[in-house]
């Protein structure tokens, strides 16, 4: 898209959407008149996009490139349907200026200044797929999808942030986890060796009985550690 200060590329603000990721897109802006060329850039939702330059100068016969990026989005719009718009202002500067003379008066029509606007859609792509070894299809003539609606005012857009601060979503803490993990199983080995244990005590007993045997009948402290065992086992039992 062109105007007569500035060669416009691309006409539309591609973004291969992914969720929870910052993504950038480049807008390229060619002079193609003699002149200095002051340019500002204007979005619908200043909080979802950051701009970098948001204002500049165009030198005459030069190019400039406009990063544009998106926050990490926590949800995907619905039918992946972008509503955001961006207004690109140009107007005719001093010779000499730089981005540092550009002021907000230069693109108000009210004070005279003959300001070009060029209104910009954002678009959500599909986001680029790894290599794969079975060749797929491609659809030809297909369009990515977006808002196709510029009936935006000028009046809707606000001055694009300059800076962005990265934001890192929380990692899953897993350390509770491998606590829970190591608990049970220092209790189960445990309870193996007091299984152990048990096992040898009650094999002892049984050796000590034979040898008591001859003065005839079990003896009751005997049938008495041997039902409490039996109790002692069943316990751990059901706990491992």
């Amino acid at each position: 898209m062109s105007n007569e200060l500035l060669d416009i590329d691309p006409i539309d603000l591609q973004f291969p959407f992914e969720l929870k990721k910052q993504i950038s897109s480049s807008l390229y802006l060619a002079n193609k008149t003699d002149n200095y060329v002051a340019f500002k850039v204007k979005t619908t939702n200043p909080k979802k996009y950051c701009v970098r330059p948001n204002t500049g100068v165009v030198l005459p016969r030069s190019s400039s490139e406009v990063l544009v990026t998106m926050q990490a989005q926590k949800e995907a719009p619905a039918d992946m349907q972008c509503k955001d718009k961006f207004l690109l202002q140009c107007v005719v500067a001093t010779p000499g200026a730089t981005a540092k003379d550009v002021t907000p008066e230069m693109f108000s029509k009210e004070a005279g200044h003959r300001v070009e606007e060029t209104k910009l859609r954002v678009v959500y792509v599909d986001p680029p797929r790894p290599p794969s070894p079975v060749r797929e299809g491609s659809e030809e003539g297909s369009s990515p999808r977006g808002s196709v609606s510029d009936s935006a005012n000028v009046s809707d857009f606000t001055a694009a942030p300059r800076f962005s601060v990265d934001r890192l979503e929380p990692q899953e803490n897993s350390s509770e986890a491998r606590a829970l993990i190591t608990r049970l199983t220092e209790d189960k080995n445990s309870a193996l060796q007091i299984n152990q244990k048990l096992q040898q005590e009650l094999e002892q007993l049984k050796r000590e009985s034979k040898r008591s045997q001859s003065g005839g009948g079990i003896p009751f402290m005997y049938v008495l550690l041997v039902g409490l065992i039996g109790l002692i086992l069943g316990y751990i039992m059901k706990r491992t």
